[in-house]
């Protein structure tokens, strides 16, 4: 099956394409037109453990070639997404709704991983701990085993590249369970790998909705999980992985903080914090979703920001828009409640804040003035392309608003002063923070979360630390 081919899509479990259990399927949907764009297996908990079994069974045979034949295999799957870009990024585009420009740059940092991570499969290396003269100790660094990983639908190929790449690389074989919203990337990278020498076992997707993502974060054969996405679904994950003692790696939500001081580029900040809101539909967990303005350039800001705004185009990805539709229905339905949540609150509309008139989940981006801290809006993740605007008097009032949510994931700082912007950056509880920028750093920079924004970190060599483990192996010298 070519990766331009998305009818009638099965499972993919050892290395072979599956019905599941039931025969039952799905419709995922293009959420600029509300049309089917195919169906899907539903993978029930016995299709999980089909998947975890022949994961197992690959493992041994996969971690024990050697790391330069990981490393050509992996980087042959960059070369091949490569390949296949225009027909991933058509895919993506129809089934998630984000622009083609987007989404063919989801498709180079998929690529991206698997060649960043190809080049560390030889550099996973020990270490001799210097104890007596008759002791040698010695470590390594090896795989869990299986990696169980849950995707969310707002960058599918890109995050299911993310965390497969170090997972395969370290060693690990991998089942993925996509959002059942969009399914068709990682079923294209599946096929992918495959056809670039991946063995079979080693990639399996199991496609489907609640059921099959609580069987694999529940199953005793996964030695561990990865999960991106909302936090109360990464709660559940974690307590099913406690019931195994499975170690989690979770990237959870934000309520990102940019922060624009009073000797701040208002046009320059502005443009960055449009990008980072407005960018897929502000369906991001890093999304610059609060902007707190000094009260002397507030006004002046609020100007900025809504320009940038209403600037933007809207429509489906394919045309390759500014900005294309919500991923689903549901969720169209909740971001619209939040806009009317933050107007009974008492904030001011400045732009946007209603739905297209045409087929599709279209919601104009949005701006939203006279914003205290404590509202609803500022505090919960809206993962939308709102924007609430908050005023400060003083560079400790900025911080203090900045740190006040139960996140932690991102933040930025805008000043024509980097001495001022590093000290207050330095401040602010986020994971990663931006300077005079949005959405800095690449596939080579260790991202994560602190407080409920999760655990660990993905990207960069540190992600590696999640999927590979330390032994330590002590020899007696002595006479």
């Amino acid at each position: 099956m070519s990766v331009l081919e998305t009818t009638g899509r099965d499972l993919f479990i050892d290395g072979d394409w599956t019905t599941a259990s039931t025969d039952e399927r799905f419709a995922t949907m293009d959420p600029a037109t509300e049309t089917e764009v195919t169906t899907v297996a539903a993978a029930t908990a016995e299709d999980v453990d089909r998947a975890v079994t022949a994961a197992r069974e690959s493992a041994p045979a996969w971690r024990s070639k050697p790391p330069a034949e990981r490393s050509r295999i992996v980087r042959a799957v960059a070369d091949r997404i490569r390949d296949a870009a225009s027909e991933l990024a058509a895919i993506e585009s129809r089934d998630q709704g984000k622009p083609l420009t987007q989404a063919r740059d989801d498709v180079a940092d998929a690529a991206r991983y698997f060649e960043y991570y190809a080049g560390a499969a030889d550099k996973l290396e020990g270490e001799s701990i210097p104890l007596d003269e008759g002791s040698l100790n010695l470590t390594t660094r090896e795989p869990y085993g299986v990696s169980g990983q849950i995707i969310p639908w707002n960058f599918p190929l890109s995050i299911t590249a993310r965390g497969m790449a170090p997972a395969l690389v370290a060693g690990n074989t991998v089942v993925v369970k996509p959002a059942p919203t969009t399914p068709l990337s990682a079923l294209s990278l599946a096929e992918i790998c495959s056809d670039a020498g991946v063995p079979d076992g080693v990639v399996n997707v199991v496609t489907g909705g609640a059921e099959p993502g609580a069987a694999l974060s529940a199953h005793d054969g996964v030695d561990q999980l990865t999960f991106t996405g909302s936090v109360p679904t990464g709660e559940a994950v974690m307590r099913s992985a406690a019931e195994t003692i499975t170690p989690v790696t979770l990237e959870l939500g934000g309520k990102n903080p940019a922060i624009v001081m009073a000797d701040a580029d208002i046009d320059d900040a502005a443009r960055w914090i449009a990008t980072g809101i407005f960018t897929n539909a502000g369906q991001i967990c890093s999304a610059a979703d609060r902007a707190i303005v000094h009260e002397s350039v507030y006004d002046e800001f609020i100007d900025r920001i809504v320009d940038q705004a209403e600037s933007y185009t809207l429509g489906p990805g394919q045309d390759d828009p500014d900005m294309g539709p919500l991923n689903h229905a549901e969720h169209f339905e909740s971001v619209l409640e939040y806009v009317d949540v933050g107007l009974e609150e008492g904030a001011t509309l400045e732009t946007g804040g209603e739905p297209l008139d045409r087929d599709g989940h279209f919601l104009r981006p949005t701006v939203l003035s006279d914003v205290e801290n404590d509202m609803r809006i500022a505090q919960e993740e809206i993962f939308g392309p709102v924007l609430a605007v908050i005023p400060f008097s003083d560079r400790e009032e900025a911080v203090e608003i900045a740190n006040d949510v139960e996140f932690g994931l991102a933040g930025g700082v805008f000043s024509r002063d980097v001495k001022r912007a590093l000290n207050v950056a330095r401040d602010v509880d986020a994971g990663s923070v931006y300077v005079n920028e949005w959405f800095g750093g690449s596939v080579e920079t260790p991202f994560g979360g602190m407080a409920k924004s999760g655990i660990g970190r993905e990207k960069g060599f540190e992600a590696l630390d999640s999927y590979s483990q330390t032994k330590s192996i002590s020899v007696n010298l002595g006479e």
